[in-house]
Protein backbone atom coordinates (compact mmCIF):
# COMPACT_ATOMS: atom_id res chain seq x y z
CA UNK A 1 0.00 0.00 0.00
CA UNK A 2 1.21 3.63 -1.24
CA UNK A 3 -0.19 6.62 -0.72
CA UNK A 4 -1.34 9.27 -3.30
CA UNK A 5 -0.02 13.22 -3.66
CA UNK A 6 -2.78 14.28 -0.80
CA UNK A 7 -1.25 11.55 1.84
CA UNK A 8 -4.20 9.20 1.75
CA UNK A 9 -3.67 5.54 1.71
CA UNK A 10 -3.51 3.71 -1.82
CA UNK A 11 -5.46 0.66 -2.66
CA UNK A 12 -4.84 -1.59 -5.26
CA UNK A 13 -7.47 -4.09 -7.30
CA UNK A 14 -8.25 -7.10 -5.67
CA UNK A 15 -6.99 -6.02 -1.37
CA UNK A 16 -9.49 -7.03 0.85
CA UNK A 17 -10.95 -4.21 2.86
CA UNK A 18 -13.50 -4.20 5.52
CA UNK A 19 -15.25 -0.58 5.90
CA UNK A 20 -18.46 0.48 8.55
CA UNK A 21 -21.78 -0.06 7.24
CA UNK A 22 -25.04 0.45 8.79
CA UNK A 23 -23.60 0.30 12.90
CA UNK A 24 -21.63 -3.06 11.30
CA UNK A 25 -18.63 -4.14 9.60
CA UNK A 26 -18.72 -5.26 6.09
CA UNK A 27 -15.62 -6.91 4.50
CA UNK A 28 -15.02 -6.91 0.45
CA UNK A 29 -12.58 -6.64 -1.97
CA UNK A 30 -11.25 -3.34 -4.15
CA UNK A 31 -12.58 -3.48 -7.46
CA UNK A 32 -11.20 -0.58 -8.52
CA UNK A 33 -9.57 2.97 -8.23
CA UNK A 34 -11.72 5.81 -9.36
CA UNK A 35 -10.19 8.96 -10.40
CA UNK A 36 -12.95 10.96 -12.11
CA UNK A 37 -16.47 11.82 -11.78
CA UNK A 38 -18.27 9.31 -13.28
CA UNK A 39 -21.70 6.92 -12.11
CA UNK A 40 -20.61 4.26 -9.76
CA UNK A 41 -22.56 1.88 -7.96
CA UNK A 42 -25.68 3.82 -8.58
CA UNK A 43 -24.86 7.34 -7.66
CA UNK A 44 -22.14 10.05 -9.36
CA UNK A 45 -19.30 10.10 -7.73
CA UNK A 46 -16.75 13.29 -7.50
CA UNK A 47 -13.13 11.64 -7.38
CA UNK A 48 -10.32 12.62 -8.81
CA UNK A 49 -6.70 11.66 -9.36
CA UNK A 50 -5.79 13.65 -6.09
CA UNK A 51 -9.29 12.68 -4.29
CA UNK A 52 -9.59 9.17 -5.57
CA UNK A 53 -12.58 6.90 -4.05
CA UNK A 54 -12.83 2.86 -4.18
CA UNK A 55 -15.68 0.93 -5.54
CA UNK A 56 -15.49 -2.24 -3.36
CA UNK A 57 -17.79 -5.62 -3.34
CA UNK A 58 -19.25 -6.62 -0.39
CA UNK A 59 -18.64 -10.54 0.13
CA UNK A 60 -21.43 -11.06 2.02
CA UNK A 61 -24.12 -8.98 -0.06
CA UNK A 62 -22.32 -9.09 -3.75
CA UNK A 63 -23.24 -5.76 -3.87
CA UNK A 64 -21.01 -2.89 -5.09
CA UNK A 65 -20.71 0.17 -2.95
CA UNK A 66 -18.44 3.02 -3.33
CA UNK A 67 -16.03 4.45 -0.31
CA UNK A 68 -12.93 7.50 0.21
CA UNK A 69 -9.59 5.82 1.25
CA UNK A 70 -10.40 7.03 4.71
CA UNK A 71 -13.38 4.48 4.92
CA UNK A 72 -11.57 1.75 4.26
CA UNK A 73 -9.31 -0.66 6.57
CA UNK A 74 -7.11 -2.65 4.14
CA UNK A 75 -7.39 -6.67 6.04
Amino acid sequence: MTKNRSGSKKLEKGDEVAWSSHGSQAEGEVEKEITERTEAAGRTVDASPDDPQYQVRSEKSGRSAVHKPSALRKK
